[in-house]
């Protein structure tokens, strides 16, 4: 345990920052510190008390203020605020050394960079909002709390969805390792081990894009089973589709197009489709890779027909689908003095 931490877990633990108005870094500081010890008591005033032995924060020019000439910065440039300096000397205890890292870098840099630079952070515009208007009489420190309030609402759920995740890649590669064992001993079809079958849901479509997998099935919690395509790996397509004409249907118009006497539901955007039998879950998986047929696509702007044959000459292109678009005209400018106008409209 680092002394750090010892210290926010010791009794009657106190911690200082500055009053005035707020931001988020100070905000998720305190927030943080509450998230370890519910208990530990936060001051805020315009100086650190001479005789003050707790810890300071976002004030003071000490190891977490990040306002002196010499404050530190991240190897990858981003410079550390108070929420970043706790963090680093707490996410390992929090989170593990490996998750503490990819929050550090998804939530708390963002916001430490929104604190020193000025960038636009919605989060912290959020937390900003919290400041009473510029003309509200009396101190902000009950706005402030409110804030921190919130502040570690937010933090919790956001600490708990990482460790969720976790889980959830620990279950995946479980599941996966049983599923390939499956398919190496030949008790899978070769296009069945494309289905990846879950016994319960778990969150891993990010996890399986790098592998051969093309849909996943799992229990619907409103009883029945859930399809879902899996997208490529740095794509946004997916690595199989449902056919077409199933997208939008439901009940006997899906039971009718599919064949499948249990299919209940096929969502018009193509992510999701349901039935009321594994077995048919399945089928339609086999159906979707079975009619499966991907065609590449250019888009040729300001092509003709004439520069088709060169086009169908880049690699493997030779049977794409080329759409030639035509540049917009530009429009007229109206010129007054030094200025110069132009009315655009939306084209369709």
């Amino acid at each position: 345990m680092t002394q750090l931490m010892e210290q926010i877990k010791e009794k009657d633990a106190q911690a200082f920052t500055h009053s005035g108005k707020f931001h988020a870094d100070d905000v998720f500081s305190s927030a943080l510190l509450l998230s370890v010890n519910p208990e530990i008591t936060i001051h805020r005033g315009s100086q650190v008390p001479e005789d003050f032995k707790g810890i300071v924060f976002d004030i003071g020019r000490g190891k977490y203020d990040h306002h002196q000439r010499d404050s530190r910065i991240r190897e990858n440039g981003v410079p550390y605020a108070a929420f970043g300096l706790l963090w680093e000397e707490l996410g390992a205890e929090i989170l593990g050394e490996e998750l503490a890292e990819k929050f550090d870098e998804a939530f708390v840099q963002p916001l430490d960079n929104n604190d020193n630079t000025g960038e636009k952070n919605e989060l912290a515009t959020l937390i900003g909002n919290f400041n009473p208007p510029w003309d509200a009489q009396g101190g902000n420190d009950a706005a402030f709390f409110k804030a921190v309030g919130v502040a570690g609402m937010i933090l919790d759920n956001k600490l708990e969805r990482y460790r969720g995740n976790e889980r959830a890649d620990k279950r995946v590669e479980e599941i996966l390792a049983a599923h390939n064992s499956s398919v190496l001993s030949g008790e899978k079809s070769e296009i069945e081990a494309k289905i990846l079958v879950l016994p319960e849901f778990v969150p891993c479509q990010k996890q399986l894009r790098e592998t051969d997998i093309a849909f996943i099935i799992f229990p619907s919690n409103r009883g029945g089973y859930c399809i879902q395509p899996l997208k490529k790996e740095h794509s946004l397509n997916y690595k199989c589709s449902f056919p077409e004409n199933w997208l939008g249907l439901e009940r006997d118009e899906l039971k009718q197009a599919t064949g499948l006497t249990s299919a209940n539901f096929c969502h018009k955007g193509g992510f999701l489709m349901t039935t009321g039998e594994l077995a048919d879950a399945v089928q339609a998986c086999k159906i979707s890779m079975e009619q499966f047929c991907e065609k590449p696509v250019i888009v040729s702007f300001g092509g003709d027909i004439e520069y088709d044959e060169l086009l169908h000459q880049l690699p493997k292109l030779q049977a794409a689908e080329i759409i030639c678009i035509d540049f917009p005209d530009i429009p007229e400018l109206e010129i007054q003095g030094i200025y110069a106008e132009v009315a655009m409209e939306k084209q369709e």
